[in-house]
């Protein structure tokens, strides 16, 4: 089994890396920060006859990356109660993959599973859970399996050591991961 991060945070080893670290300590994953990665927003052409034109980023080669792997974790920060862009314009891109004919994104895809690890600072097991819906929905549409996620509490860089629950559930997912391996 192998396992890729996405990283949708924008800030360099932040409290949601942090959390994700936390989750992934001793095995062996591939980490993918997106905002070291060039993605455009997606114009919208899925009922263009044509199809989607070709976009000159690095989402093809990210997209084809992941559908490598067996799990997927997809972390975010909680920004204005949802995802971050960074991580949202990755996802909305996956409407460009459903009408690409060199492979079989929904079908592939939907042998994965997923895991959702995200972090905020303003009451966040409640806030966030629309964010965690939204992915939820978002997987459900393209038979991704969502196994399970952890929401943590943080502000300023380096809180989330504050977050004992957190911890609690990054050990529970740690050792989940590490039965699969």
């Amino acid at each position: 089994m192998s396992i890729a991060v996405l990283h949708g945070s924008t800030r360099d080893g932040g409290n949601t890396e942090g959390l994700a670290q936390l989750v992934l300590d001793g095995i062996p994953h591939t980490e993918i920060k997106l905002r070291d990665k060039k993605i455009l927003p997606i114009h919208d052409q899925r009922h263009d006859e044509g199809g989607f034109d070709a976009v000159d980023d690095d989402y093809d080669e990210i997209i084809r990356e992941v559908l490598k792997h067996d799990v997927l974790v997809f972390t975010s920060p909680v920004y204005w109660y949802g995802i971050s862009g960074t991580l949202k314009n990755f996802i909305d891109r996956w409407s460009q993959s459903l009408r690409d004919s060199s492979y079989d994104f929904k079908g592939t895809i939907a042998q994965k599973k997923a895991y959702v690890i995200v972090v905020g600072g303003d009451n966040p097991r409640i806030k966030a859970l629309p964010l965690i819906l939204q992915l939820k929905h978002t997987f459900d549409f393209v038979g991704l399996g969502f196994e399970g996620y952890i929401i943590g509490k943080a502000s300023k860089p380096g809180d989330i050591v504050n977050d004992s629950r957190a911890a609690v559930e990054a050990a529970w997912l740690n050792d989940e991961l590490k039965a699969q391996v």
